[in-house]
């Protein structure tokens, strides 16, 4: 089998417009694609893997419209996919099912030979833990603000009237549906007068308010860099889209530096920084996603990042 026709694995949800984006440019380049989301399985998506040599897993991926040989993947772009699921079954079966499915269906697709991940989705995993992220963060260099985890209620006062003015946020961000749609949670202020014993009930992350101007997203993309100026004048720009400005940036050596450190930390070839930009021109980190979002920027600024994340695909480990 030649490189060309080395497929590129997908894995997402169905409702993923950016995945689409580069699932097209793929497409248009000649690169054999298979999609799936790892919640179709068993469903519409059958695994079949074999090991007893040094060359690794070998077998098949089979969708209803699409196969892929184990040892033959190039590349996968580990999105967003859902969890797998079982509902016909009852509750201990399900779990039974489920961690089968897991550490199976994804241990395969985790240890794959010869194929670049876009992230590894263990990577992603020790990546998406906010307090590790902050961590990092200080650790290759970044300035980033005062920030609090707890559940005690008179430590968050007295952080609050130490830092404040003090936002609220959430650490991790699981699936909020109304009426079908998907809802962010929004970052919000707070004051020590609104600290309550509810805060006993679960971890909060309060962070000091910092006095910015604009915010800036990068999204760095194997070894190129995309850095956007988001002008909103909202505390949380992801709550209304419709008050943007984009500007591309050149990212500070300093920052440029701190950012490849970050990533080599975690094991990651791609992530989308966000970035709190002061009046002063300095960068504060705010996190880090490494399966971020960066696919509504490029019509309006014309940066080619869905070219980009082609390009480091259809390579995979060869121009690594």
């Amino acid at each position: 089998m030649t490189n060309d026709d080395r497929p590129v694995l997908i894995v997402t949800n169905l409702d993923d417009p950016t995945a689409d984006f580069v699932i097209v440019e793929l497409h248009d380049r000649g690169v054999p694609v298979v999609r799936f989301d790892a919640g179709d399985f068993p469903a519409t998506l059958s695994c079949s893997a074999f090991i007893g040599d040094a060359e690794g897993w070998r077998g098949t991926l089979q969708t209803p419209s699409r196969r892929a040989e184990l040892g033959a993947v190039r590349s996968m772009y580990y999105r967003r996919p859902s969890g797998f699921a079982f509902p016909h079954l009852d509750k201990q079966d399900e779990r039974f099912a489920v961690a089968q499915a897991r550490y199976g269906l994804g241990g395969i697709l985790a240890s794959l030979p010869a194929c670049l991940y876009v992230n590894h989705p263990n990577r992603i995993g020790d990546a998406e833990y906010k307090p590790a992220g902050l961590a990092a963060a200080s650790a290759v260099g970044f300035v980033l603000p005062p920030t609090l985890i707890t559940n005690v209620p008179d430590d968050a006062r007295e952080f609050i009237k130490e830092h404040g003015p003090a936002i609220f946020k959430p650490i991790s961000v699981p699936l909020y549906l109304v009426d079908g749609k998907a809802q962010t949670i929004p970052v919000t202020e707070v004051t020590a007068e609104e600290i309550d014993d509810s805060v006993t009930g679960t971890v909060h992350l309060f962070q000091k308010h910092v006095d910015k101007v604009a915010d800036v997203r990068v999204t760095v993309i194997g070894e190129q860099t995309f850095a956007v100026r988001i002008d909103s004048g909202l505390l949380d720009w992801r709550t209304d889209y419709g008050t943007h400005t984009y500007t591309p940036l050149i990212t500070p050596p300093t920052v440029e530096s701190s950012m490849r450190a970050y990533l080599r930390h975690f094991g990651l070839v791609f992530g989308a920084f966000d970035f709190a930009l002061t009046g002063s021109g300095e960068w504060i980190f705010i996190e880090c996603n490494p399966s971020g979002q960066w696919a509504w920027m490029e019509p309006p600024t014309g940066l080619p990042m869905t070219a980009a994340l082609a390009d480091l695909l259809e390579g995979g480990l060869h121009d690594q």
